[in-house]
């Protein structure tokens, strides 16, 4: 029904320095100096207490790649690390970063970690283009599982055939090689979009209203 597309993923690059001071009131000097706490942790490595600028990561994090990309921390005497972004903190009203957490990464083993899933070809799709319906993405990212190598920046799922009424389940993606689905519970084929007229998304609509008022 659909052709999968797989972009693999290139380091993205970002400056850290290693922070030795800790607490709460270095964290609070940090953030006023335009300044994040940070941590770095795994690899059977003790963790590593870190600052970064908050210009830097504060734009890096706009962008999509960056929470599903390899990533490679410099620092001031030119060494690096592979990691992964793991979370982030930020305050509950301004556009402010609090605090990063990554994980180091080792070439040799496999990682975890979650790929975006991008969707194309919906308008010229049978269901929107010849019966103005609707797609849902019921599912838009993976938890996978593979090697640091093998990670996809995102896969790309065509949709340009499908029609009204059908639905793309996992087992339908061909994923590339080494790359494997985290199956969480019993949920080993899980939706991933399905197309219903404009009618049936009405109905469901309406269904939910009458739940929402009992």
């Amino acid at each position: 029904m659909s052709r999968q597309y797989f972009i693999w993923s290139l380091s993205m690059k970002f400056n850290a320095v290693i922070r030795n001071v800790h607490g709460t009131s270095a964290s609070r000097r940090l953030r006023h100096a335009g300044l994040i706490p940070g941590i770095v942790y795994g690899s059977n490595h003790k963790p590593l207490n870190i600052e970064l600028d908050h210009n830097e990561i504060y734009h890096l994090l706009r962008k999509e790649e960056f929470h599903s990309s390899i990533l490679e921390m410099f620092f001031d005497d030119n060494k690096s690390e592979s990691v992964l972004l793991r979370a982030v903190q930020w305050h509950p009203y301004k556009q402010q970063v609090l605090h990063v957490d990554f994980q180091r990464v080792n070439a040799n083993k496999n990682i975890n970690t979650k790929v975006p899933l991008h969707f194309i070809n919906e308008d010229i799709s049978p269901a929107v283009k010849l019966h103005s319906g609707i797609i849902n993405h019921v599912v838009t990212e993976l938890d996978i599982s593979c090697l640091p190598s093998l990670l996809p920046k995102f896969i790309e799922v065509d949709l340009s055939n499908i029609d009204i009424g059908e639905v793309v389940h996992l087992s339908k993606i061909k994923l590339p090689e080494g790359i494997v689905y985290n199956a969480h519970s019993s949920d080993i084929d899980p939706l991933i979009v399905s197309a219903v007229s404009i009618e049936e998304k009405d109905n469901e609509a309406e269904i939910d209203n009458k739940n929402e008022t009992i």
